[in-house]
């Protein structure tokens, strides 16, 4: 597979000195930005990212942590010698700092957590200029998915995709003879019932294999426009193929195994057949975009030829 990664296994990319030199300045920042949202943090590992509708949250966290400080040797170099953007960057500071006092006093969660991109984003702006900003947008979009929704958009959102979700599983099941039926998001089989529960077909699940879509995406970064943009679009319907394999392996694992199988070890297995089955996808369906791209390249140099 073609690709333009910058990833280069087996050497280290080199440092620029300026950030050393600069490093009693980012100091105070870095601390500062740990008085503000360590309590933030503590809260959320006690509270919604401990369930499973919420476990990606930590995991998004790291990888935009590391995808940050992947892209600072490069933001670095674009950055120097630019000229800063204060205008700019304060009214953000100050509109980010706003949202984390109201997010804060009033716990909402979507002000509170979503600040610090606002934050970041200001504190580039304000340090480095905006080729910094450029540079690390990718990670500040990808914070985006750690940030909890409101309920109330969850639950008006959630409940169409468990619909179809159950409505696709039962389809199949039925279609490979078995004894299935459905009653809203209520699958039964045989003499079980299935709850097609939040975790198993819901927002939440969508976005955090949309998260591994678009960072798969990141990391491959292919040089056609037409692979790039096809492979986010088609993101959407991988995740809820995905979400459908997991409630049949979950289905069927119940059926065959019995109740306490379903309810197990087995249904954090599951999970991870939700996300193998995704990544699997995501690589089926770029092979196929590669092939397309290449059909389309030797069908265009022929008709150049002719």
């Amino acid at each position: 597979m073609s690709t333009n990664s910058s990833i280069i296994f087996g050497r280290k990319t080199p440092r620029p000195e300026g950030w050393r030199n600069q490093l009693p300045i980012w100091l105070p920042i870095i601390a500062g930005l740990i008085v503000l949202y360590l309590p933030s943090l503590v809260d959320l590992f006690r509270g919604v990212w401990g369930t499973d509708q919420q476990a990606h949250g930590p995991i998004v966290l790291g990888i935009a942590c590391w995808l940050i400080y992947r892209k600072w040797p490069e933001m670095w170099r674009l950055s120097e010698g630019q000229s800063l953007a204060p205008a700019t960057g304060w009214p953000i500071f100050i509109f980010g700092l706003l949202l984390y006092v109201i997010g804060r006093s009033q716990d909402i969660l979507l002000f509170e957590i979503g600040s610090v991109i606002w934050l970041l984003a200001a504190i580039l702006l304000l340090m480095r200029g905006g080729a910094a900003l450029k540079a690390q947008w990718f990670p500040l979009f990808f914070m985006l998915f750690m940030i909890p929704l409101p309920s109330a958009i969850v639950d008006a959102l959630t409940m169409p995709m468990k619909m179809a979700v159950s409505y696709v599983a039962e389809t199949i099941l039925f279609w490979a003879d078995y004894p299935i039926a459905r009653t809203g998001v209520i699958l039964q089989i045989g003499q079980y019932k299935l709850l097609v529960a939040d975790a198993c077909a819901g927002l939440h699940t969508l976005f955090t294999l949309e998260a591994l879509g678009l960072l798969y995406l990141n990391i491959i970064r292919h040089d056609s426009l037409f692979r790039n943009v096809a492979l986010a679009i088609l993101i959407v319907p991988i995740s809820f193929t995905a979400n459908v394999i997991r409630v049949i392996v979950l289905t069927l694992i119940t059926y065959h195994f019995g109740d306490e199988a379903g309810q197990g070890f087995l249904h954090g297995f599951a999970g991870m057949v939700l996300f193998l089955s995704a990544l699997l996808l995501i690589i089926g369906v770029d092979s196929l975009l590669q092939l397309t791209v290449k059909l389309r390249g030797d069908r265009s140099s022929a008709l150049s030829g002719a």
